[in-house]
């Protein structure tokens, strides 16, 4: 029985020292530099859904903005985070908000 006891408190002692594998995680669109090249004033959502794809957030009350994230984490730890924003007027793209895009 004391065997027992000590054999399940070092079983359970040594299980704390285990670091759990974490997996990298990567969301959202990654945005190269050559597709945001490509995205130009004037252009309609069908033409930038065609290079950039579908984005990430579709805000229900601000229809007219179109939210691209993209964030990196390893081990926990967020490594990497860009965003870009694109606001629309009748249909076409009028503005551009970037935050460094993706090499």
């Amino acid at each position: 029985m004391r065997i027992s006891i000590i054999f399940v408190s070092l079983l359970l002692a040594s299980c704390s020292w285990l670091m759990p594998h974490k997996v990298e995680i990567r969301q959202g669109n990654l945005i190269s530099a050559e597709m945001r090249a490509r995205v130009k004033i004037g252009m309609t959502q069908q033409q930038v859904k065609v290079i950039l794809g579908t984005p990430l957030v579709n805000d229900p009350f601000h229809a007219n903005r179109w939210d691209y994230i993209y964030r990196f984490e390893q081990k926990g730890k967020l490594l990497e985070e860009k965003r870009m924003t694109l606001y629309f007027e009748n249909g076409s793209l009028q503005r551009i908000d970037d935050v460094a895009p993706a090499k």
